[in-house]
């Protein structure tokens, strides 16, 4: 009888535990989810780029500006608005923000000039801030901690596929019923996934089915991290800011390319708007793929050496920067765009390896502002700065000439990364020893 008791709770614990595997995978779809539809409103700018220039007479530097200014209100606005959700609840917070980038998503398709186009891509902008950081630290804290640079690697890398499916279907639905319809759907797809993710996922729900989970346990007991100790736990040795750093310069590059490829289609190989648009689309799904296969690789390269992660971050680097720099300087052709089609497939390889490496040297209880100072470090050197830094070389030297240039920006990446890896053991064994000391006091 005794033991047929043991059996039946044995079992029960067992579909307990299946039960959780299964929710912690709906929970990152449909984050991963609102993930796309945050990409898809920022990038449908992009498709629509040659429409806008011609309709209102905008520069290159305006323009530049308009995909830009998402970008720096996310990288200003992301670890404030990280910190508030780790104390108000993460699953909260990602709801009121992705209500608010698509409420100003459809405020971009009712513009009438370019300053009030301006604001409402600020509030995107402000919409989006934490979204990415909330979102990978509400993921990491319901998974084993061995699979953290593929399921950072993926998740970022909706990123790249929402970029996707932002510009070729805004592309298409730009040409077919005008490029205000065409973030009308984008605002369109964000609703209905909120009202999906407000019916499915909640902060109670996880907290009952993750128990251990560092961040339920952190909400559970009403924990309140002072910001002084905030920040030692954030920037406490030299190698985590040096992930930042590499992140942040090389993720530069993607933002610039992002931004840009479909101009550069349109204006290099003569494609009209929605052929363009279809064809980075492309270009941006490779990078994505990409970051999804780095993170898989780096996690089983580097499965007996953490250390390991800075060299396939260095390599990323170098191979991007090579590709890429030799494809922009080749005629129009097949071997450009394939050259140009590799250098994209590696760009952002070192999303993977850089969240993991941040999540190891710092706390768990705050890895939801850990991501968020990352998140600020690949906007505001990269995300942000790219597509404004080429549009402004662009209006004086071309954009072919432009992008020439943009690749070199790996070098800066790649020191930061040797830096980091050169430190990244002592960085280590010091914050086991200070977590060591915490426990037995």
């Amino acid at each position: 009888m005794d033991i047929h008791c043991i059996e039946q709770q044995t079992g029960g614990v067992r579909a307990v535990t299946a039960a959780s595997r299964k929710y912690a995978w709906v929970v990152f779809a449909l984050t991963f989810g609102l993930l796309l539809s945050d990409y898809m409103s920022r990038q449908v700018l992009n498709a629509v780029f040659p429409l806008l220039k011609h309709a209102w007479g905008l520069s290159d530097t305006q323009l530049g500006s308009l995909s830009g200014v998402v970008a720096l209100m996310v990288g200003l606005l992301t670890f404030p608005f990280s910190v508030l959700a780790d104390r108000w609840g993460r699953v909260r917070s990602l709801i009121l923000m992705a209500t608010l980038w698509s409420l100003a998503t459809l405020g971009c398709a009712i513009a009438t000039n370019y300053g009030e186009m301006l604001l409402a891509r600020a509030l995107v902008g402000l919409g989006e801030a934490a979204y990415g950081s909330v979102g990978i630290a509400l993921i990491l804290s319901i998974f084993p901690a061995h699979l953290r640079s593929t399921l950072t690697g993926a998740f970022m890398a909706g990123g790249a596929f929402g970029s996707v499916l932002g510009m070729a279907l805004g592309g298409f639905v730009a040409v077919h019923l005008g490029w205000r319809a065409s973030f009308g759907a984008m605002a369109c797809f964000g609703f209905v996934l909120v009202t999906a993710y407000l019916f499915v996922v909640s902060d109670k729900r996880i907290a009952a089915r993750f128990p251990d989970a560092p961040s339920t346990k952190r909400q559970a007991s009403g924990m309140r991290t002072s910001l002084r100790a905030l920040l030692a736990g954030l920037f406490s040795t030299v190698s985590v800011v040096c992930a930042y750093l590499g992140s942040g310069l090389q993720l530069f590059i993607m933002g610039a390319v992002i931004a840009w490829m479909p101009s550069f289609l349109n204006r290099y190989y003569a494609l009209p708007a929605d052929k363009a648009a279809a064809g980075a689309a492309v270009f941006v799904l490779l990078g994505g793929v990409g970051m999804v296969v780095c993170g898989v690789v780096t996690d089983r390269l580097c499965r007996n050496a953490p250390s390991r992660k800075w060299m396939t971050a260095i390599a990323y680097c170098l191979s991007s920067a090579v590709l890429l720099s030799i494809g922009f300087r080749l005629d129009a052709g097949a071997m450009q765009l394939v050259l140009l089609g590799a250098g994209i497939l590696v760009v952002a390889g070192t999303s993977g390896p850089a969240g993991a490496m941040v999540a190891n040297l710092t706390p768990a209880a705050i890895h939801a502002s850990a991501f968020a100072t990352l998140t600020l470090a690949n906007n505001l050197l990269g995300l942000a700065p790219g597509p404004i830094v080429t549009g402004a070389i662009a209006d004086r030297i071309g954009l072919l000439g432009a992008l020439q240039i943009v690749p070199l920006v790996s070098i800066p990446a790649m020191l930061a990364f040797a830096v980091g890896r050169s430190r990244y053991a002592r960085d280590l064994d010091r914050i086991d020893a200070l977590r060591g000391a915490a426990a037995t006091k």
